[in-house]
C-alpha cells in the first residue's frame, strides 16, 4: 500500500524540520501524512536548497493536487533580509524555473522566522525577542522545543500570540490561516 502523502514539508535543517513535525502531528496531522525534504548536512547553503527546491516542489504540488489533497509548507531563515525578501526571492526562484509563483488558489505557505527559527523558540519560551538581534541560543537536540511548539499550537487554538509577537511569527500564522486547511 502506497503512502497518501498530504503534507509536504521543504525546510534547512533537522531543527526547523522538528518544529514543523511537532507543530502539524499536535494540531492533528498523522505522521504519514507528511513528507521531509530538508536541505542536506554540509552540502551548501540551506536557503539556496530550499530556495531552488521551491518551484521543483509547487511544480508537483500542482501535478498532484487534482489526484489528491496535498499542501506544501515551505520554511527559510529570514536571516538579516526578513519574510518579504524570501517572498520575493522565491517568487524570482519560480520565474527563472518558468513555473508561475504561488497565488492566492495555492495551498502553499511560506513561513520565515527571523533571523532564525530559535527567534520563535525565544519568545515561546516566554522571552520578548527582537527580530533585529540574531544570536538567540540554539537546542542541545532538535526535539527540545516540544514545549515551545505546544505553546505555539495552544496560542494558535487561542486564536492570538501573546503581545509582543515576532513580526515573521505574525506572517506565519497568517499564511497558515490563509492558505492551509484543517487535518482530515
Amino acid at each position: 500500500m502506497r503512502r497518501q502523502v498530504q503534507l509536504v514539508l521543504l525546510c534547512e535543517d533537522q531543527q526547523q524540520e522538528a518544529f514543523l513535525r511537532r507543530f502539524f502531528t499536535s494540531i492533528g496531522w498523522k505522521a504519514r501524512q507528511l513528507r521531509v525534504k530538508r536541505s542536506p548536512l554540509g552540502k551548501g547553503s540551506a536557503e539556496q536548497f530550499v530556495r531552488e527546491q521551491f518551484p521543483k516542489e509547487i511544480e508537483a504540488y500542482r501535478r498532484n493536487r487534482n489526484r489528491v489533497s496535498c499542501e506544501l509548507i515551505a520554511m527559510l531563515d529570514g536571516d538579516a533580509d526578513g519574510v518579504d525578501a524570501r517572498l520575493t526571492a522565491l517568487d524570482k526562484a519560480c520565474n527563472q524555473a518558468s513555473v508561475p509563483p504561488r497565488d492566492n488558489t495555492d495551498r502553499v505557505a511560506v513561513f520565515v522566522p527571523t533571523w532564525n527559527i530559535e527567534t520563535w523558540v525565544a519568545y515561546l519560551n516566554g522571552e520578548t525577542v527582537d527580530e533585529e538581534k540574531k544570536n538567540y541560543p540554539r537546542l542541545r537536540r532538535e526535539r527540545d522545543c516540544r514545549s515551545q511548539v505546544d505553546s505555539l499550537v495552544e496560542m494558535c487554538r487561542e486564536g492570538r500570540l501573546r503581545e509582543p509577537s515576532p513580526p515573521s511569527l505574525r506572517s506565519a500564522c497568517q499564511e497558515y490561516r490563509t492558505r492551509i486547511s484543517r487535518p482530515a
